[in-house]
């Protein structure tokens, strides 16, 4: 129940770091993991409530997955996947410049510097 209840304030506070142009839009989705546990039965959020959470965020996409069984899980990340590129397409992507770890702006000696 803990990550659940953690939920507005992971996308509040996502949504503030990322900045997107449009956060009422940005894709997201939840997952609501382990459904193979005690078939179904130990679940501590019930489907209806977190369904009625993602209901009450612009219909949020919900699954019910399995990662132990695969369940619903390459589904989930394909809707993951389709929404932000719908999305991406509409905004500019910021890409910062690379840095080359690999290189220095000193030239090596062939000798050792101990």
């Amino acid at each position: 129940m803990k990550s659940f209840d953690n939920l507005n304030n992971w996308r509040e506070e996502f949504l503030i770091q990322a900045s997107p142009s449009d956060p009422d839009n940005f894709p997201f989705v939840v997952i609501g993991n382990k459904i193979d546990v005690d078939g179904g039965n130990s679940r501590v959020v019930s489907e209806k409530k977190a369904r009625a959470w993602c209901a009450s965020k612009g219909n949020i996409p919900y699954y019910e997955t399995s990662a132990k069984e695969g369940i619903n899980v390459e589904e989930a990340f394909q809707c993951i996947a389709k929404d932000a590129l719908q999305s991406g397409e509409e905004e500019e992507i910021y890409l910062p410049d690379t840095i080359d770890v690999g290189s220095s702006s000193q030239p090596r000696s062939s000798g050792c510097e101990c």
